[in-house]
């Protein structure tokens, strides 16, 4: 990284909210310490329920608690960093740290993408074919599923992260986001970046597309199997199971794709930021909300689960 003009970035600066006045970032702090704290908490309770009840011992909790794990995983990487740059007292990340967050960024990223496709074939196969649900998705093809829904992670994030900073950094090392995302880092290249733009445009289109294709392709068998349920009842029923998945998969890909495919021209630094807040903090923190307010089994859980804690509250001395 040595020559010319080029200087050695040994640490980046996270430009975050500071453009904003410091009493809207303390609120903002104070709104997201609080959204982050709700997040591990509702997604801790969704693993340890699934995990304690077996009345939800089966495939579409398994995966839940997979999205669950991932979604902690996620704001860890995320948010902490931020709510650190809002008290302006750490808005500065090593190189290898930038890289580190990068790099997990597009882990839990792509992963979310895939395992939302598994989870929709999970509910296709629970609609479709109830009957052969037992079997088909026996311990085995879970524990499969699992494992292609999370692999993808490895491969992307490990590439599009070491291209990203094996280029060399010059001029200034600020980065205009709260997070150590791949655009605005790569403003800071002194090189010619065509090669890795179009692959990450490519790749972004592959791993955004595949996935949500999948997702199509599941629920539009959903939707015809539902539509020749005789019964009024019966297709509320079907519904159900699966409204609370397409709200999920509907809350991130639409933030995500907004941020990723809107065109140059209208992308302003605080949009982008306004719309990565969407994906990266508030549908983590939406996910367990909505999987417990839409799904009986898991409220009806975590109500007798209250009773038992309130029991036994009385009954200590």
């Amino acid at each position: 990284m040595a020559g010319g003009n080029w200087t050695r970035v040994e640490e980046f600066i996270l430009l975050s909210f500071s453009s904003l006045p410091t009493e809207v970032q303390s609120l903002l702090f104070l709104t997201f310490l609080i959204i982050y704290l709700v997040t591990l908490m509702g997604n801790s309770l969704i693993i340890l329920v699934t995990l304690a009840d077996p009345m939800l011992h089966s495939p579409m909790y398994f995966f839940l608690r997979n999205l669950s794990f991932l979604e902690i995983g996620f704001n860890l990487v995320i948010v902490p960093k931020m709510l650190g740059t809002l008290l302006a007292w750490d808005t500065t990340i090593s190189f290898l740290g930038c890289a580190t967050q990068m790099y997990f960024f597009f882990f839990f990223g792509v992963d979310e993408c895939f395992l939302l496709a598994t989870m929709a074939y999970d509910r296709y196969v629970a609609i479709c074919s109830p009957l052969h649900y037992p079997v088909i998705m026996n311990q085995r093809t879970r524990a499969k599923l699992a494992i292609a829904s999370w692999f993808p992670g490895f491969p992307v994030a490990t590439v599009q992260t070491t291209w990203l900073f094996s280029f060399p950094f010059c001029g200034t090392n600020k980065v205009n986001h709260f997070f150590c995302d791949s655009p605005p880092v790569l403003r800071l290249v002194c090189a010619d970046t065509t090669l890795f733009e179009i692959y990450a445009i490519v790749g972004t289109i592959l791993i955004v597309m595949i996935p949500c294709l999948l997702i199509l392709c599941s629920y539009t068998r959903i939707a015809a199997a539902i539509l020749k349920i005789p019964s009024t009842k019966g297709k509320h029923k079907a519904f159900s199971t699966c409204s609370s998945h397409l709200l999920v998969v509907s809350l991130f890909y639409v933030s995500s794709s907004l941020t990723y495919f809107r065109p140059k021209s209208n992308n302003s630094p605080e949009s982008k930021k306004l719309l990565s807040l969407s994906y990266t903090v508030m549908t983590p923190m939406l996910n367990p909300i909505i999987y417990s307010l839409r799904n009986n089994e898991v409220k009806n859980v975590f109500s007798r689960t209250f009773r038992k804690v309130l029991g036994l509250i009385n009954c200590t001395p």
